[in-house]
């Protein structure tokens, strides 16, 4: 069993990863690209394959799906979930998986391009992986494994389930969420749509990870429009709008909240897109922080730099707007930690000793849980996601079937909510 279910996860994972599904947040479109569907289409069909019931592609392109309760009594329904899109700061399109087999310890050049090398001197989970099947790309790509090696444990424990009647469970909900990276996708699945009781994204990276605190979240757009004549005759008359914006980043921390200078607990505020010309320029940054007190500090920060700019040369029009994104999810799961203590137990039934480390990011999980469905992050075997150096180990995402396995048994064990019960 132990083989096969490895080979699978193998095969599912690199079939998966094969596949363009990157989204993209300037897009306006539901889901943001057509290409999620490619591999959308292709889960429905597999699910359908192995039996699932209810199965369907709905019109904002997420796959949803039932294995039904195989135990007499009435029991919470769990929700699965994991997203198929991969994020767009690096190429994702022509994903080559390279798959090492008994990884030997030593540094991996990945052969697409030698420059781009996995240091387990530097990356200490790489080295707790020796003898591990580990499958990365070629190193002109992303790999991909954020989150498609939670969709192939996902698809996995369904298929474990549905061949499995000794493995007792309530009805498990099955869900393959778009545009997860550009945060909006989640937000087109209504909460009735998916059905559950209880969720979990498997979205987390180290083995034995399990995550019920993440990042609150806002965006913040500053505009900055200058005054545009031809250079020629520009003096005492342009306003050069690209100057201004330099200007307003070397106001902004540099130090201290930013995200190559901070890590563990702390927040910071990340610009990650700039465009315009001489005349007109628009900045993004991301917002993000554990407490909402350090966030508002963050949006301060941003206001106090974008009104010196603006105090600096009174002929520029410079404004800045915050929007809200998401918030910790520790802000409701802390009232009923069950969901939490389920998934640690489960960690452990597997053989894996848990970790609870607050996530530096967020997750679908993030906005069900702020939208009362409490949904903590499991791990699912990927590593550095987002760049070339992504990699998975296909024995991490075994455990991390095995985890899901206990604890859809364990759910089977506790009473539904009280509105719910038969």
């Amino acid at each position: 069993m132990h083989e096969s279910m490895n080979k699978r996860l193998e095969e599912r994972l690199v079939r998966y990863a094969r596949v363009d599904t990157q989204s993209d947040d300037s897009s306006a479109t539901v889901p943001t690209t057509a290409r999620q569907l490619d591999l959308q289409r292709i889960l429905k069909a597999e699910l359908e394959g192995l039996g699932a019931s209810d199965v369907r592609l709905n019109e904002a392109g997420f796959v949803l799906a039932t294995v039904p309760s195989n135990v007499r009594k009435a029991a919470p329904k769990v929700a699965l979930l994991a997203h198929v899109d991969t994020a767009a700061d690096f190429a994702a399109s022509g994903v080559k998986p390279v798959v090492h087999r008994g990884y030997d310890g030593q540094k991996v050049v990945l052969s697409g391009d030698p420059r781009v090398v996995l240091d387990p001197a530097i990356d200490r989970a790489l080295a707790a992986r020796r003898g591990d099947t580990i499958i990365t790309a070629d190193g002109t790509t992303l790999l991909g494994a954020d989150d498609k090696a939670g969709v192939a444990v996902i698809v996995t424990v369904a298929e474990r389930l549905l061949a499995d009647a000794s493995i007792p469970h309530g009805d498990v909900r099955i869900c393959f969420t778009p545009d997860e990276e550009t945060g909006t996708g989640i937000g087109h699945l209504a909460l009735e749509q998916l059905g559950a009781d209880v969720a979990y994204t498997l979205d987390g990276e180290a083995l034995g990870e399990v995550t019920y605190e993440s990042f609150s979240a806002d965006q913040a757009v500053i505009r900055i429009q200058g005054v545009a004549i031809h250079p020629g005759k520009a003096k005492g008359r342009m306003v050069n709008a690209l100057t201004l914006a330099a200007k307003l980043i070397g106001l902004l921390p540099q130090h201290a909240r930013t995200p190559e200078t901070t890590d563990g607990r702390d927040g910071f505020i990340h610009l990650v897109h700039m465009q315009g010309t001489a005349a007109d320029v628009e900045l993004t940054f991301i917002l993000r922080d554990f407490e909402l007190a350090g966030l508002e500090a963050h949006g301060r920060a941003l206001q106090a730099a974008a009104n010196a700019v603006a105090e600096l040369e009174p002929r520029a029009k410079v404004t800045c707007t915050i929007s809200r994104q998401y918030r910790n999810m520790r802000y409701w799961l802390e009232k009923d930690l069950r969901p939490a203590e389920l998934a640690l137990e489960a960690v452990r039934c597997a053989g894996v000793t848990p970790i609870q480390v607050p996530v530096r990011g967020g997750t679908d999980g993030s906005q069900l849980t702020e939208r009362g469905l409490p949904t903590p992050n499991l791990f699912a075997g990927v590593h550095n996601p987002h760049g070339p150096q992504e990699w998975a180990s296909v024995e991490e995402m075994e455990k991390s079937v095995e985890t899901c396995l206990h604890l859809v048994r364990l759910w089977a064990d506790q009473a539904p909510p009280a509105s719910k019960k038969a």
